[in-house]
């Protein structure tokens, strides 16, 4: 048997561009993708903490140590520039490896630039 658990997940990102006139998917600052393990095209859920959108979509490096995150294409239909927004993706596993499994997970700090512990008190603001 297998189950779906949470893989990586970026806890209040501030969006920093919307873009509609791109292609689609979510630019993400590649320091980012790599600290929580998020490879580039992976298929991602965003929640927007301000006004409850959650939409599919997929992940592509901005370039590292920028803070980008950027809503492109359908997306920047569901955001705007200071948004919060937590960003997820998932993975298929067997049941008895999800006993032990950790997602990676890192909470932003107002910046984008800030990396702290999951279970800071920031709020993000």
């Amino acid at each position: 048997m297998r189950v779906t658990l949470l893989k990586s997940k970026i806890l209040r990102a501030i969006v920093t561009d919307a873009r509609l006139d791109y292609e689609g998917s979510l630019a993400i600052d590649e320091r980012l993708m790599d600290e929580c393990k998020l490879l580039p095209y992976e298929k991602i859920l965003v929640g927007n903490i301000d006004n409850g959108n959650r939409f599919e979509t997929y992940a592509i490096p901005a370039p590292r140590n920028s803070g980008t995150i950027s809503l492109n294409g359908a997306a920047a239909h569901l955001g705007h520039i200071n948004h919060r927004i937590v960003i997820m993706s998932f993975i298929d596993i067997i049941m008895d490896q999800a006993k032990n499994w950790k997602p990676n997970i890192i909470l932003i700090g107002k910046d984008n630039y800030q990396i702290m512990p999951p279970n800071s008190q920031n709020t993000g603001e």
